[in-house]
């Protein structure tokens, strides 16, 4: 039986220990038209799992299935034979579009069911085939379920949409959007009564339960507001053939009643007894096998499988499968000027490109690292989940695994959750012991805080968005003249949050008295302030939503310049932490567009275009040596100046 609870939720975000380095296979460099730009191959190699059962096929044996998802998104389901590691990878019967599974369901008959993309699909395991797919409204189940007649139901983010596959007809229902936020909901819980009532629980902004009547359409909202809370509710179908829940999953708490669309208080104290439905969200990990037997590892970066008999006794095969890499946050310069570094994501992993030497290594990594940046020999990373402050020493060996934390490498400073959850920026005060971190907060919120550690005292001030701008978290953050930090924010929420705010502001606080000294929206319009730098004269050059360039004198605290550059050359690099601007020799700044490199006349403040992009730019972006290193797709590239 798999449980659908916050614990497999969880799981998607364990922060692995580090082990040692692997080598990474090495595509040869692409050649392009314009020899300036090369292709130095995937940052991290790998693909992850985005739902896992151990199950047993039409003739007896045992097999592992799993979705499987790159930068593509969800691009395959791959079958292993448990015994032998014979795999087979089954391509997905449309485009993922970046998109993959957060919910999938294996069925009483036999089949592996997912949503995303807009695309509900089927897999036979019998036929070891996909034998129906069927387009939804947008976008991906976050929750799904089968029936006591074994249709399989699932609902979908951001609208709770629910659709419906009967398998014994082929019937397929799309009931469109049942329940109205403005916010995007998360729907983690699904389940069915014996009355053929659909039930969901949603979060995150503000709780609630829905149950919906397939016969009539009739949707009731069965919390009250004053029952609502802030995360995602929880709910389970029971044995009994009614479905219990909770406003929010707590052992502890009030439980709820759910039976013919209406919902009953029963206390606490209840003590479930929950149908044997295998599903799950992404993090579904269904390990056991009828026959008792067990996966005790599915390893996709060493590609092993060990699993275990009900004697003890283990087996350990070596499987394949193909990726074209994991996404990537962005790319830095290593603090010895030899290095590309950065982090990618699913799986969580840090990665080192020695340029000279045209060798990769990776690692597992404290999370997914948003954001860094470099001071002496130390590497910052901003990390989510968790608003994770991460410092790496580099002239240290890697230690992980020591009695005290502090005598990690890297090592875990401080954990600023849920005041930030996902990192935007990563900046090192001048006095060279001052780390800031700024962020949106944890889901469901709205407004993140600004962190202030100080790295030789171990001492921490965490300020939240009332100190700063209430409803807005920071994006982007330059030190400026006198010991003042420039920061820019963004009024998006938490992800599942209510946006509340208008318009993004500039501000200028004092790291040492840790108080805002100005704030002003200062381009009209701006939602989000993308990227800033200090010019040497110091001045600040901006990107605004990116598309409006502008330079910015904190002196004065008057915009001097402005441009909307988005007819020239698009939007800038994007992504959670956008290194849009890479400063070179001397004053040389470039600006990063996600299909040109330009560079600023410090001067005039005109941006030149240098070079279009043989592909799209999808993160940046650094300098080393004469080249701007830069992401596209999974894959590291460089253009030589």
């Amino acid at each position: 039986m798999i449980k659908t609870g916050v614990f497999l939720i969880s799981m998607a975000f364990l922060m692995p220990v580090f082990l040692k380095a692997q080598p990474q296979q090495q595509k040869k460099e692409q050649v392009y038209a314009n020899t300036a730009f090369a292709d130095h191959g995937p940052a991290s190699a790998y693909s992850t799992t985005r739902g896992t059962v151990a199950v047993v096929d039409e003739k007896g044996r045992n097999v592992v299935l799993s979705w499987l998802f790159d930068v593509r998104g969800g691009y395959a389901l791959s079958l292993v034979d448990a015994a032998t590691g014979k795999s087979e990878v089954f391509p997905m019967p449309f485009n993922p579009g970046g998109d993959c599974p957060y919910a999938s369901v294996f069925s009483s008959r036999g089949k592996f069911y997912t949503l995303f993309n807009s695309n509900f699909v089927e897999f036979d395991l019998g036929k070891r085939a996909f034998t129906f797919h069927h387009k939804t409204a947008p976008q991906m189940a976050m929750g799904m379920t089968e029936d006591d007649k074994g249709k399989i139901w699932a609902v979908t983010y951001p609208n709770s949409g629910v659709v419906c596959f009967d398998p014994a007809t082929g019937a397929f229902t799309d009931y469109g959007y049942l329940n109205k936020e403005n916010w995007q909901q998360y729907q983690r819980y699904m389940a069915t009564d014996d009355q053929g009532w659909v039930y969901f629980a949603l979060g995150n902004t503000n709780s609630q339960l829905i149950a919906f009547n397939p016969e009539s359409r009739q949707v009731n909202k069965l919390l009250q507001p004053a029952e609502r809370k802030r995360g995602t509710a929880y709910l389970y179908p029971d044995k009994n053939g009614k479905v219990y829940g909770q406003a929010l999953a707590d052992t502890n708490g009030a439980w709820y009643e759910m039976y013919e669309g209406r919902i009953k208080p029963i206390g606490t104290g209840h003590r479930p007894n929950e149908k044997p439905i295998i599903t799950g969200s992404q993090a579904l990990r269904h390990l056991s096998f009828p026959d008792g037997s067990k996966v005790t590892s599915l390893n996709l970066i060493d590609k092993v499988l060990i699993t275990e008999d009900a004697h003890g006794k283990k087996n350990t095969v070596n499987f394949d499968y193909p990726s074209e890499g994991s996404w990537v946050m962005g790319v830095g310069t290593s603090p010895d000027q030899q290095s590309l570094i950065g982090g990618s994501s699913f799986p969580m992993r840090q990665f080192n490109y020695t340029a000279a030497a045209d060798k990769w290594s990776t690692r597992p990594a404290f999370g997914q690292y948003n954001a860094l940046t470099t001071s002496g020999s130390y590497v910052f990373f901003g990390s989510y989940p968790g608003g994770v402050l991460v410092m790496w020493d580099t002239k240290k060996p890697f230690k992980e695994g020591s009695a005290m934390a502090k005598d990690n490498n890297p090592r875990v400073l401080f954990k600023c959750t849920p005041v930030i959850h996902r990192p935007h920026r990563v900046l090192v005060h001048p006095d060279g012991k001052t780390v800031i971190l700024g962020g949106t907060p944890e889901y469901g919120y709205t407004g993140g805080g600004l962190l202030f550690y100080d790295i030789t005292t171990n001492k921490h001030v965490l300020l939240t968005d009332n100190d700063i701008e209430k409803d807005q978290s920071t994006m982007s953050l330059t030190n400026i003249a006198g010991g003042k930090v420039l920061g820019g924010t963004t009024v998006s929420p938490g992800t599942g949050g209510e946006q509340k705010a208008r318009l993004a502001l500039l501000y200028i606080i004092d790291p040492v008295s840790k108080k805002l000294m100005w704030k002003e929206p200062v381009i009209a319009g701006a939602k989000s302030y993308t990227d800033l730098t200090t010019r040497k004269d110091g001045k600040v050059y901006g990107i605004a939503d990116r598309s409006i360039f502008f330079l910015f004198d904190p002196q004065t605290k008057k915009v001097i310049f402005q441009k909307d550059v988005r007819k020239l050359y698009g939007n800038t690099v994007g992504e959670q932490s956008p290194r849009v601007f890479i400063n070179g020799e001397g004053d040389d700044l470039y600006i990063l567009f996600e299909n040109a490199i330009t560079k600023v006349d410090p001067q005039t403040s005109e941006i030149r275009l240098l070079s279009k992009t043989p592909q799209a730019i999808r993160a940046g972006g650094c300098f080393l040596k004469n080249q701007i290193y830069f992401i596209s797709g999974s894959h590291l590239f460089s253009y030589t100046l």
